[in-house]
């Protein structure tokens, strides 16, 4: 069953940053795990041209696609290649992707210049952008769990952070194989990490399940608003948090029209140590990692 959702809207730009933390803390992270992300500074047309970069990358033949396959990371994953519910016993996810990582250790794989004209630039620009409003957000966070707005900065978190551009192709279902079989476009999962960022096209399809573990689950429609940033809390943030924050279940429906998405994910350095927050942990409730 299905029903739709209005997440909370933070602004990234409020002037009144506690109180954006307070709603940070209870109405998003706390209830949802999921919030809209508005004013965060990454423009629209330089997202508009991420689409449309995407969009020139999955029109490709799958040939030329395999030539730049993940490594590393990094790279091209194949339609039904993976299958983020392994509960399923269906084939693969219905969608391709494609990885682009920290700009600053050279295992990007890039397609070439003459094949498609400033693809490369527009992705380390858009990852430098929305690394820049990640990194903004942290410090509401930190502040929404009654730390110094540095906090994530003073614990080493964003000295080389690791962020991860994902695009996301789901094709429409006249131009998948006919098979009896329903195939989500994503299968239900949380995200590992920190935080998530994600930018859609407004074809619908994202769904969340707030209490992951109560049967039967309920899924509730996640709407596109304009311009905003869907984030989501990731496994990592929820455990540092001793579970305060949610990491939420989510999943992108079967596609009925083709469909495309970017994600952002953000993670702390490499050599940052992760542990119980104190401000989260108390006699009654000690650390659970």
């Amino acid at each position: 069953m299905s029903n739709a959702l209005q997440l909370p809207i933070i602004d990234l730009a409020s002037p009144d940053r506690f109180s954006t933390a307070n709603s940070i803390r209870q109405q998003a992270c706390i209830d949802h795990g999921f919030f809209y992300l508005v004013n965060h500074g990454v423009d629209e047309e330089l997202v508009k041209k991420v689409f449309e970069q995407s969009s020139n990358f999955f029109s490709f033949p799958i040939e030329e696609k395999m030539k730049l396959a993940i490594k590393n990371h990094r790279g091209y994953t194949a339609l039904y290649a993976e299958k983020l519910d392994t509960t399923l016993t269906t084939k693969g996810d219905s969608k391709e992707t494609f990885y682009v990582g920290p700009l600053a250790d050279g295992l990007n794989q890039w397609p070439l210049e003459e094949d498609l004209p400033s693809w490369r630039s527009t992705m380390e620009t858009y990852h430098q952008k929305v690394l820049s409003a990640g990194t903004k957000l942290l410090s509401l966070i930190a502040l929404s769990l009654k730390l110094d707005e540095d906090f994530f900065g003073k614990v080493g978190a964003l000295n080389e952070p690791l962020g991860f551009i994902r695009l996301l192709h789901y094709p429409g279902s006249g131009d998948l194989d006919s098979s009896s079989e329903e195939v989500y476009g994503a299968s239900a999962h949380s995200d590992y990490g920190m935080i998530t960022l994600l930018m859609t096209d407004g074809v619908p399809g994202l769904q969340i399940c707030r209490e992951k573990s109560k049967q039967p689950q309920v899924w509730e429609d996640v709407p596109s608003i304009s311009g905003a940033f869907v984030v989501n809390i990731g496994d990592m943030l929820e455990r540092w948090t001793n579970c305060l924050f949610r990491s939420t279940l989510h999943r992108v429906l079967p596609p009925r029209q083709e469909r495309y998405s970017v994600a952002f994910f953000m993670e702390p350095s490499k050599d940052c140590i992760v542990e119980c927050l104190g401000s989260c942990c108390s006699e009654a409730h000690p650390p659970r990692y």
